[in-house]
């Protein structure tokens, strides 16, 4: 008797709709299909399927195996699936998308590693700040830097970053220092125009969260052009540790209201499935978190 093999047939038959569908499907006789569900029936004291010579339906305690069934057979593909994807070697094309300033300056050191490592491997690597659809546009991995929204994608944190405001000892000097989030409506605030608060800028403080409404001097798409421009003494930025951590280390920048904090990120990859992942994004995965097991930027 062959439990798993019972609930393949009796899986496909319900999938199927009728029997001759599912012989098909399963490359079996009908007889044999219909022989299987009925020594299923017969063991479990149950009639699962509702028979009649137009229409195959399931009865209320058939739609409740078939629902039990159809997650264990899944289970065991996608444990099959996992075992040979760990077992076999890493080839292939792998289509990866990242963001522009972390790509460049912390995945695009990494990648030679990375093939070095695995002969068979290529990258196809594309940069870009907008959110792509991994399935429609037909990456294998991303990764992606953020407060993740809950879908069908399957992640794994890579770090995490802080978002810190911070400008040069020169504008400071100019200028003054803010001391809390509102006074930094007196200041020239350079602003990343793709933050999802908009010019909404919130912080934790010694007396709870606060928030303050900025007025740019300049918008910009892009992070580095931010950090280009406070290193240029031009005003206060508020950008991600992965970005300006040396830059603070260096002294060139200063973090501003020190005792209000920003919003953390997490740093994550992302592919489609759980189910037959390739190993070409298994070791990809798997090298990226080493990778930053420890990260190089101060958080």
């Amino acid at each position: 008797m062959d439990k798993f093999l019972e609930m393949k047939v009796f899986s496909a038959v319900v999938d199927a709709g009728s029997f001759t569908g599912a012989a098909d499907a399963l490359d079996m006789s009908k007889a044999a299909v219909s022989r299987y569900v009925g020594e299923l029936e017969e063991r479990l004291g149950l009639r699962l399927l509702h028979r009649t010579t137009r229409k195959l339906s399931t009865t209320s305690e058939g739609e409740i195996f078939h629902t039990r069934c159809r997650e264990l057979l899944d289970n065991l593909d996608e444990a099959e699936a996992e075992i040979t994807s760990r077992s076999g070697e890493a080839s292939g094309l792998l289509k990866v998308n990242v963001p522009v300033t972390f790509g460049v300056m912390h995945l695009a050191p990494l990648w030679p590693s990375l093939l070095e490592r695995h002969p068979k491997l290529a990258l196809d690597l594309t940069l870009s700040d907008r959110v792509v659809d991994l399935v429609e546009d037909g990456f294998d991995l991303a990764v992606r830097i953020g407060q993740l929204p809950a879908s069908s994608l399957i992640t794994r944190r890579l770090a995490s970053t802080r978002m810190v405001l911070c400008a040069s000892p020169a504008y400071l000097e100019r200028r003054g220092t803010p001391l809390q989030p509102g006074e930094l409506l007196q200041h020239d605030i350079i602003s990343y125009s793709l933050f999802s608060t908009g010019e909404h800028w919130s912080f934790t403080g010694p007396d709870g969260e606060a928030s303050v409404k900025v007025v740019p001097r300049v918008r910009t798409n892009s992070g580095d052009t931010c950090r280009a421009a406070a290193l240029q003494h031009q005003g206060i930025i508020l950008q991600p540790t992965f970005m300006v951590g040396g830059d603070l280390a260096a002294g060139t920048l200063l973090e501003v209201m020190p005792d209000y904090r920003s919003v953390e990120l997490g740093i994550y990859a992302v592919y489609p499935s759980r189910k037959f992942v390739s190993p070409r994004i298994r070791v990809a995965i798997d090298f990226l978190v080493d990778a930053f097991a420890k990260p190089a930027w101060h958080n």
